[in-house]
């Protein structure tokens, strides 16, 4: 079973356990914890080897690395917030993939794809340091891995 289906297979139990209004930042955090658990012992019995399981941080065609941050960014315009999220990611050692913002009516929304492969930070402490900036910003930053991203917006 490849790592999107798994991840998949696994946010579409806790939603059916815990239903569709249950809080997303816990799901994300219980299919990641869960994934973890579960994946190693995956690639112990000789999934991996027989081509079912990507090794983690790999990424299969449409699923997404587990080495990638989608990074959302909402709120007011004004300036700083593109310095102020770049900077949070250049003192982990990430790198930006690909940059989108756009301005509509004083809004700001953004979404930046970060590798994290060469982060000095855990995807927790990443997320907390992003969540921090956005509170000083006056904005909404929302992180999640690209593999749970793409499994969890399947559902």
């Amino acid at each position: 079973m490849a790592n999107e289906e798994l991840i998949y297979r696994i946010t579409r139990a806790i939603y059916e356990r815990l239903g569709s209004s249950a809080d997303e930042s816990a799901v994300e955090q219980l299919v990641t914890d869960i994934y973890q658990t579960v994946a190693p012992a995956l690639a112990t019995n000789g999934a991996a080897r027989r081509g079912g399981l990507s090794s983690p941080g790999e990424a299969s065609p449409g699923q997404g690395s587990a080495d990638r941050l989608i990074i959302s960014v909402f709120g007011m315009d004004h300036p700083g917030i593109v310095a102020g999220v770049a900077q949070i990611l250049s003192e982990a050692g990430c790198s930006i993939v690909d940059i989108n913002q756009t301005v509509v009516q004083g809004k700001f929304a953004m979404v930046i794809i970060a590798n994290t492969s060469r982060s000095q930070l855990s995807v927790t402490e990443l997320k907390d340091r992003l969540r921090s900036e956005g509170e000083k910003l006056g904005v909404h930053i929302y992180a999640q891995r690209e593999d749970l991203f793409n499994a969890m917006h399947r559902i």
